[in-house]
């Protein structure tokens, strides 16, 4: 019987290990921490709204996020900090304030804050561990961000940082 077990246990995690490829998780590396995120559901929820969201866009001369580049200078040990602001960001002055009568969208919108509370939980356990370091690097980047938005009108700022969610994914994509 405890042979039967043993090979259920091996089974199972060799299963498990298969299987997580296929799902799309991918596990990124923020310094210290950890984290598990279905990036590739996050990225086909994006890409399926991406061309109307940007489309109603016309402040093509202002970035929030600037590029992938400006957040590639970010500390190993900060991008943790910097990832559960912008997450949080997103979910509370993004998604909850985006507004269109397409409830299409309004549902990928649904789904893409869905994959953030699940990103902000495993963030929140990190930071309640003292595995994600807030350094002054961190802080000014994210800062950056929040001056960025604020220079719009609201409605405009939130399109803006929706249209521009793609430079985010990216730059998690590096992460792993």
């Amino acid at each position: 019987m405890k042979g039967f077990g043993l090979a259920f246990g091996l089974f199972s995690a060799v299963g498990f290990l298969l299987w997580t490829p296929l799902t799309g998780l991918k596990t990124l590396h923020l310094g210290s921490c950890v984290i598990t995120a279905n990036l590739q559901a996050i990225q086909k929820e994006f890409s399926e709204i991406r061309d109307s969201v940007q489309a109603e866009d016309e402040n093509i001369d202002i970035r929030i996020l600037r590029t992938t580049e400006s957040l590639k200078d970010i500390k190993s040990s900060d991008r943790c900090c910097f990832l559960r602001h912008v997450v949080r960001f997103y979910l509370d002055r993004v998604f909850k304030v985006y507004q269109t009568p397409d409830h299409h969208t309004l549902r990928k919108i649904s789904s893409l804050a869905n994959s953030f509370l699940i990103i902000k939980k495993d963030l929140s356990v990190c930071h309640s561990r003292m595995a994600c370091h807030c350094g002054e690097e961190a802080m000014e980047k994210y800062n950056q961000i929040l001056s960025h938005f604020t220079e719009l009108e609201l409605q405009a700022a939130v399109v803006k940082a929706l249209g521009e969610l793609g430079i985010l994914l990216r730059w998690m994509e590096e992460m792993l």
